[in-house]
């Protein structure tokens, strides 16, 4: 069992489904709005979660600023995604999860299976299942 803290945006239905996972293994979960943590004062608390993620994968794909194409993740280096994630928190991936000090963004089975000595299965929970929807990763 561990204590998990868990960066979420509130109504999202993976983050949802995630948590409750968690829950189910036996782990204590906090949970925290992503959208509401002062990131502009917190930068580098914010950079340790991506650990040596490539810039790229830093970023919630289903963000309308990344849809539209204002944002284009490639094309960043790591101060310029912190900052823009800091100003609009919906580029954050998500999940952001921190046990014992070590932190990690994003729920990829694998990695959080051999993190939390958890067996999750093969289920997608990280693609939106609403992302066609004009709704889906609104705040």
């Amino acid at each position: 069992m561990a204590v998990v803290h868990f960066y979420e945006k509130p109504g999202c239905f993976n983050n949802k489904l995630q948590k409750q996972l968690l829950l189910d293994k036996g782990h204590i979960v906090f949970t925290y709005d992503l959208l509401k943590q002062p990131w502009s004062d917190e930068s580098e608390k914010l950079r340790s979660f991506f650990g040596d993620l490539p810039v790229a994968n830093w970023f919630n794909r289903n963000a309308p600023a990344i849809k539209n194409g204002a944002v284009i993740p490639e094309a960043l280096d790591e101060d310029q995604a912190i900052a823009l994630m800091a100003a609009d928190p919906l580029l954050i991936r998500r999940p952001l999860l921190e046990v014992d000090g070590r932190r990690h963004a994003g729920f990829d089975p694998e990695r959080i299976e051999a993190w939390l000595q958890i067996e999750l299965g093969d289920q997608d929970m990280e693609t939106c299942p609403k992302q066609q929807s004009a709704s889906a990763c609104r705040p």
